[in-house]
Protein backbone atom coordinates (compact mmCIF):
# COMPACT_ATOMS: atom_id res chain seq x y z
CA UNK A 1 0.00 0.00 0.00
CA UNK A 2 1.54 3.57 -0.91
CA UNK A 3 1.83 6.21 1.68
CA UNK A 4 -1.09 8.28 0.00
CA UNK A 5 -3.15 5.37 -0.14
CA UNK A 6 -2.23 4.49 3.92
CA UNK A 7 -2.78 8.17 4.27
CA UNK A 8 -6.43 8.41 2.82
CA UNK A 9 -7.35 5.35 5.14
CA UNK A 10 -5.82 6.73 8.03
CA UNK A 11 -7.98 9.95 7.13
CA UNK A 12 -11.10 7.97 6.52
CA UNK A 13 -10.94 5.85 9.00
CA UNK A 14 -11.00 9.34 11.60
CA UNK A 15 -13.99 10.81 10.21
CA UNK A 16 -15.37 7.38 10.82
CA UNK A 17 -15.20 7.31 13.53
CA UNK A 18 -16.34 10.59 13.96
CA UNK A 19 -19.55 10.28 12.61
CA UNK A 20 -20.30 7.14 14.42
CA UNK A 21 -20.06 9.08 17.53
CA UNK A 22 -22.06 11.75 16.56
CA UNK A 23 -24.49 9.69 15.27
CA UNK A 24 -24.71 7.30 18.52
CA UNK A 25 -24.86 10.41 20.82
CA UNK A 26 -27.90 12.09 19.09
CA UNK A 27 -29.72 8.74 18.92
CA UNK A 28 -30.35 9.09 15.25
CA UNK A 29 -30.81 5.93 13.55
CA UNK A 30 -34.90 5.37 11.99
CA UNK A 31 -35.86 5.72 8.63
CA UNK A 32 -36.02 9.55 9.09
CA UNK A 33 -33.14 10.06 10.01
CA UNK A 34 -31.00 7.85 7.30
CA UNK A 35 -33.58 9.82 5.10
CA UNK A 36 -32.40 13.25 6.20
CA UNK A 37 -28.73 12.41 5.83
CA UNK A 38 -29.40 10.81 2.38
CA UNK A 39 -31.41 14.60 1.34
CA UNK A 40 -28.51 16.72 3.32
CA UNK A 41 -26.04 14.88 1.41
CA UNK A 42 -27.71 15.66 -2.13
CA UNK A 43 -27.93 19.40 -1.42
CA UNK A 44 -24.30 19.30 0.35
CA UNK A 45 -22.41 17.68 -2.09
CA UNK A 46 -23.82 18.82 -5.07
CA UNK A 47 -21.26 21.73 -5.85
CA UNK A 48 -18.16 18.73 -5.64
CA UNK A 49 -20.03 16.60 -8.39
CA UNK A 50 -20.42 19.58 -10.56
CA UNK A 51 -16.97 20.63 -9.99
CA UNK A 52 -15.57 17.20 -10.73
CA UNK A 53 -17.25 16.76 -13.86
CA UNK A 54 -20.82 15.76 -14.00
CA UNK A 55 -20.93 15.64 -17.08
CA UNK A 56 -19.48 12.49 -17.49
CA UNK A 57 -22.66 10.92 -16.29
CA UNK A 58 -23.68 11.14 -19.97
CA UNK A 59 -21.81 9.01 -20.95
CA UNK A 60 -22.83 5.86 -18.52
CA UNK A 61 -24.45 3.07 -19.83
CA UNK A 62 -26.80 0.56 -18.58
CA UNK A 63 -23.65 -1.25 -17.02
CA UNK A 64 -22.64 1.98 -14.34
CA UNK A 65 -25.94 2.24 -13.59
CA UNK A 66 -26.66 -1.23 -12.80
CA UNK A 67 -24.18 -1.15 -10.50
CA UNK A 68 -25.02 1.94 -8.63
CA UNK A 69 -28.53 1.45 -8.23
CA UNK A 70 -27.43 -2.33 -6.89
CA UNK A 71 -24.65 -0.94 -4.85
CA UNK A 72 -27.58 1.58 -3.52
CA UNK A 73 -29.90 -1.08 -2.54
CA UNK A 74 -27.35 -3.29 -0.91
CA UNK A 75 -26.16 0.36 1.27
CA UNK A 76 -29.97 0.18 2.29
CA UNK A 77 -30.29 -3.82 3.20
CA UNK A 78 -26.97 -3.31 5.16
CA UNK A 79 -28.50 -0.51 6.87
CA UNK A 80 -31.74 -2.28 7.60
CA UNK A 81 -30.11 -5.20 8.78
CA UNK A 82 -27.69 -3.80 11.28
CA UNK A 83 -30.61 -1.82 12.57
CA UNK A 84 -32.65 -4.93 13.06
CA UNK A 85 -30.21 -6.90 14.92
CA UNK A 86 -29.65 -4.09 17.30
CA UNK A 87 -33.45 -4.84 18.07
CA UNK A 88 -33.31 -8.24 18.99
CA UNK A 89 -29.69 -8.48 20.12
CA UNK A 90 -27.31 -6.59 21.50
CA UNK A 91 -24.93 -3.79 20.05
CA UNK A 92 -21.77 -5.14 21.58
CA UNK A 93 -22.67 -8.30 19.74
CA UNK A 94 -23.59 -7.08 16.43
CA UNK A 95 -21.44 -4.54 15.75
CA UNK A 96 -18.00 -6.19 16.37
CA UNK A 97 -19.10 -9.09 14.07
CA UNK A 98 -20.52 -7.37 11.39
CA UNK A 99 -17.45 -4.49 11.26
CA UNK A 100 -14.61 -7.50 11.96
CA UNK A 101 -16.17 -9.78 9.35
CA UNK A 102 -17.36 -7.19 6.51
CA UNK A 103 -13.17 -6.19 5.69
CA UNK A 104 -11.99 -10.03 5.99
CA UNK A 105 -15.19 -11.25 3.67
CA UNK A 106 -14.15 -8.01 1.22
CA UNK A 107 -10.69 -9.22 1.28
CA UNK A 108 -11.65 -12.76 0.22
CA UNK A 109 -13.95 -11.76 -2.71
CA UNK A 110 -11.22 -9.28 -3.52
CA UNK A 111 -9.08 -12.18 -4.43
CA UNK A 112 -11.10 -14.24 -6.02
CA UNK A 113 -13.80 -11.26 -8.13
CA UNK A 114 -11.23 -9.16 -8.70
CA UNK A 115 -8.40 -10.90 -9.17
CA UNK A 116 -6.11 -9.38 -6.57
CA UNK A 117 -3.15 -11.40 -5.19
CA UNK A 118 -2.72 -11.18 -1.00
CA UNK A 119 0.75 -11.98 0.76
CA UNK A 120 1.03 -13.64 3.55
CA UNK A 121 2.44 -10.93 5.25
CA UNK A 122 -0.67 -8.67 3.97
CA UNK A 123 -2.81 -11.51 4.92
CA UNK A 124 -1.61 -12.04 8.47
CA UNK A 125 -2.47 -8.15 8.66
CA UNK A 126 -5.54 -8.56 7.59
CA UNK A 127 -6.56 -11.14 10.37
CA UNK A 128 -4.64 -8.75 12.73
CA UNK A 129 -6.61 -6.12 11.84
CA UNK A 130 -9.93 -8.36 12.62
CA UNK A 131 -8.56 -9.76 15.90
CA UNK A 132 -7.98 -6.29 17.03
CA UNK A 133 -11.72 -5.39 16.41
CA UNK A 134 -12.82 -8.60 18.50
CA UNK A 135 -10.61 -8.15 21.52
CA UNK A 136 -11.64 -3.93 21.16
CA UNK A 137 -15.44 -5.37 21.28
CA UNK A 138 -14.75 -7.47 24.06
CA UNK A 139 -15.42 -10.78 21.92
CA UNK A 140 -13.98 -12.83 25.05
CA UNK A 141 -16.67 -12.10 26.62
CA UNK A 142 -18.98 -13.01 23.68
CA UNK A 143 -17.42 -16.48 23.52
CA UNK A 144 -17.82 -17.16 27.76
CA UNK A 145 -21.48 -16.43 26.93
CA UNK A 146 -21.42 -18.55 23.70
CA UNK A 147 -20.07 -21.12 25.57
CA UNK A 148 -21.55 -20.86 29.02
CA UNK A 149 -23.51 -23.81 30.41
CA UNK A 150 -26.96 -23.27 32.13
CA UNK A 151 -27.95 -23.61 35.69
CA UNK A 152 -31.17 -24.74 36.87
CA UNK A 153 -34.29 -22.55 37.99
CA UNK A 154 -35.11 -19.33 37.06
CA UNK A 155 -31.32 -18.74 36.30
CA UNK A 156 -31.55 -21.55 33.71
CA UNK A 157 -34.33 -19.59 32.10
CA UNK A 158 -32.69 -16.39 32.00
CA UNK A 159 -29.26 -17.86 30.73
CA UNK A 160 -31.32 -19.28 28.04
CA UNK A 161 -33.10 -16.01 27.02
CA UNK A 162 -29.67 -14.26 27.07
CA UNK A 163 -28.17 -16.91 24.74
CA UNK A 164 -30.93 -16.44 22.12
CA UNK A 165 -30.35 -12.96 22.24
CA UNK A 166 -26.45 -13.56 21.54
CA UNK A 167 -27.44 -15.97 18.70
CA UNK A 168 -29.58 -13.73 16.75
CA UNK A 169 -26.79 -10.89 16.96
CA UNK A 170 -24.37 -13.65 15.56
CA UNK A 171 -26.62 -13.60 12.95
CA UNK A 172 -27.67 -10.67 12.20
CA UNK A 173 -23.89 -9.40 13.02
CA UNK A 174 -22.66 -11.83 10.45
CA UNK A 175 -25.20 -11.30 7.65
CA UNK A 176 -24.42 -7.22 8.21
CA UNK A 177 -20.75 -8.10 7.70
CA UNK A 178 -21.67 -10.06 4.42
CA UNK A 179 -23.34 -7.06 3.59
CA UNK A 180 -20.50 -4.36 3.69
CA UNK A 181 -17.95 -7.04 2.05
CA UNK A 182 -21.39 -7.07 -1.19
CA UNK A 183 -20.84 -3.28 -1.31
CA UNK A 184 -17.19 -2.69 -0.49
CA UNK A 185 -16.68 -5.61 -3.31
CA UNK A 186 -19.58 -3.78 -5.37
CA UNK A 187 -17.69 -0.08 -5.38
CA UNK A 188 -14.61 -1.22 -5.97
CA UNK A 189 -15.08 -2.56 -9.03
CA UNK A 190 -16.96 0.67 -9.63
CA UNK A 191 -14.17 2.93 -9.02
CA UNK A 192 -11.46 0.06 -10.14
CA UNK A 193 -12.93 -1.35 -13.28
CA UNK A 194 -15.27 1.13 -14.62
CA UNK A 195 -13.17 4.30 -13.49
CA UNK A 196 -16.14 5.98 -12.21
CA UNK A 197 -15.29 8.79 -9.97
CA UNK A 198 -15.47 8.11 -6.46
CA UNK A 199 -17.53 11.34 -5.59
CA UNK A 200 -19.74 10.27 -7.88
CA UNK A 201 -20.28 6.34 -7.01
CA UNK A 202 -20.71 7.99 -3.33
CA UNK A 203 -23.18 10.99 -4.36
CA UNK A 204 -25.60 8.96 -6.53
CA UNK A 205 -25.48 6.04 -4.37
CA UNK A 206 -26.61 8.73 -1.59
CA UNK A 207 -28.94 10.10 -3.76
CA UNK A 208 -30.79 6.59 -5.02
CA UNK A 209 -31.18 5.64 -1.36
CA UNK A 210 -33.71 8.89 -1.39
CA UNK A 211 -36.78 7.08 -3.17
CA UNK A 212 -36.29 3.80 -1.50
CA UNK A 213 -36.54 5.41 2.09
CA UNK A 214 -38.69 8.19 1.54
CA UNK A 215 -42.11 5.39 1.46
CA UNK A 216 -41.01 4.36 5.05
CA UNK A 217 -39.59 8.00 6.23
CA UNK A 218 -42.55 9.60 5.09
CA UNK A 219 -45.51 7.53 6.25
CA UNK A 220 -45.72 9.78 9.36
CA UNK A 221 -45.06 13.28 8.19
CA UNK A 222 -45.47 15.46 10.80
CA UNK A 223 -42.89 12.81 12.63
CA UNK A 224 -40.43 13.54 10.02
CA UNK A 225 -40.69 17.12 10.69
CA UNK A 226 -40.15 16.85 13.96
CA UNK A 227 -37.33 14.87 13.68
CA UNK A 228 -35.62 16.83 11.45
CA UNK A 229 -36.13 19.74 13.70
CA UNK A 230 -34.48 18.30 16.64
CA UNK A 231 -31.58 16.36 14.70
CA UNK A 232 -31.13 18.29 11.61
CA UNK A 233 -27.52 19.36 12.96
CA UNK A 234 -25.97 15.83 13.44
CA UNK A 235 -27.74 14.88 10.58
CA UNK A 236 -25.58 17.92 8.75
CA UNK A 237 -22.40 16.62 10.26
CA UNK A 238 -23.14 12.85 9.04
CA UNK A 239 -23.67 14.32 5.62
CA UNK A 240 -19.86 15.82 5.10
CA UNK A 241 -17.91 13.37 7.20
CA UNK A 242 -20.01 9.95 6.30
CA UNK A 243 -18.95 10.94 2.19
CA UNK A 244 -15.46 12.63 3.06
CA UNK A 245 -14.89 9.04 4.98
CA UNK A 246 -15.71 6.77 2.21
CA UNK A 247 -14.43 8.66 -0.55
CA UNK A 248 -11.10 8.80 0.58
CA UNK A 249 -12.02 5.06 1.27
CA UNK A 250 -12.71 4.87 -2.89
CA UNK A 251 -9.88 6.38 -3.71
CA UNK A 252 -7.34 4.79 -1.65
CA UNK A 253 -8.95 1.16 -3.38
CA UNK A 254 -8.16 3.06 -6.71
CA UNK A 255 -4.43 3.10 -5.38
CA UNK A 256 -4.05 0.02 -3.71
CA UNK A 257 -5.75 -3.49 -3.38
CA UNK A 258 -9.37 -3.60 -2.35
CA UNK A 259 -8.20 -6.66 -0.08
CA UNK A 260 -5.71 -4.43 1.75
CA UNK A 261 -7.83 -1.10 1.79
CA UNK A 262 -10.93 -2.92 3.50
CA UNK A 263 -9.64 -4.20 6.84
CA UNK A 264 -6.84 -1.32 6.91
CA UNK A 265 -10.40 1.23 7.15
CA UNK A 266 -10.92 -0.90 10.66
CA UNK A 267 -8.39 1.78 12.37
CA UNK A 268 -11.44 3.72 12.89
CA UNK A 269 -12.76 0.77 16.28
CA UNK A 270 -9.12 2.01 17.39
CA UNK A 271 -9.90 5.72 17.05
CA UNK A 272 -13.20 5.57 18.48
CA UNK A 273 -11.88 3.24 21.37
CA UNK A 274 -9.04 6.08 21.96
CA UNK A 275 -11.87 8.74 21.91
CA UNK A 276 -12.57 7.38 25.34
CA UNK A 277 -16.77 7.42 24.42
CA UNK A 278 -16.61 4.57 21.75
CA UNK A 279 -19.54 2.98 20.31
CA UNK A 280 -19.13 -0.25 22.61
CA UNK A 281 -18.43 1.60 25.65
CA UNK A 282 -15.29 1.68 28.00
CA UNK A 283 -13.95 -1.18 30.25
CA UNK A 284 -11.50 -4.14 29.23
CA UNK A 285 -8.90 -1.42 29.24
CA UNK A 286 -5.80 -3.81 28.81
CA UNK A 287 -7.87 -5.96 26.32
CA UNK A 288 -8.91 -2.87 24.42
CA UNK A 289 -4.82 -1.51 24.35
CA UNK A 290 -4.10 -5.37 23.55
CA UNK A 291 -6.93 -4.82 20.47
CA UNK A 292 -5.65 -1.66 19.90
CA UNK A 293 -2.16 -2.65 19.35
CA UNK A 294 -3.33 -5.68 16.78
CA UNK A 295 -5.03 -3.35 14.52
CA UNK A 296 -1.51 -1.13 14.32
CA UNK A 297 0.70 -4.09 13.63
CA UNK A 298 -2.06 -4.97 11.28
CA UNK A 299 -2.56 -1.88 9.33
CA UNK A 300 1.47 -2.15 9.04
CA UNK A 301 1.87 -5.92 7.92
CA UNK A 302 -1.11 -4.68 5.35
CA UNK A 303 1.26 -1.29 4.08
CA UNK A 304 4.46 -3.49 3.97
CA UNK A 305 2.34 -6.40 2.15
Amino acid sequence: MSPLALALVLAAALCHASWNLIAKRSGGSGNEFVLMSSILVGLVWAPVVAWTGVQGVAAWGWVEWTVLAVSAAVHVLYFRCLLHGYAVSELTVVYPLARGSGPLLSSVAAVFVLGESLSWLGAAGALAVVAGVFLIAGGPGLLRQLLGRGESGDLSESRAFVRQRLHRGLFWGALTGVFIATYTVIDGYAVKVLLISPILVDYVGNVLRIPVMGPFALRDPARFKAVWRAQWKPALAIAVLGPSSYIMVLYAMQLAPLSHVAPAREVSMLFAALAGGSLLGEGDRWLRLLGAAAIALGVAGLALG
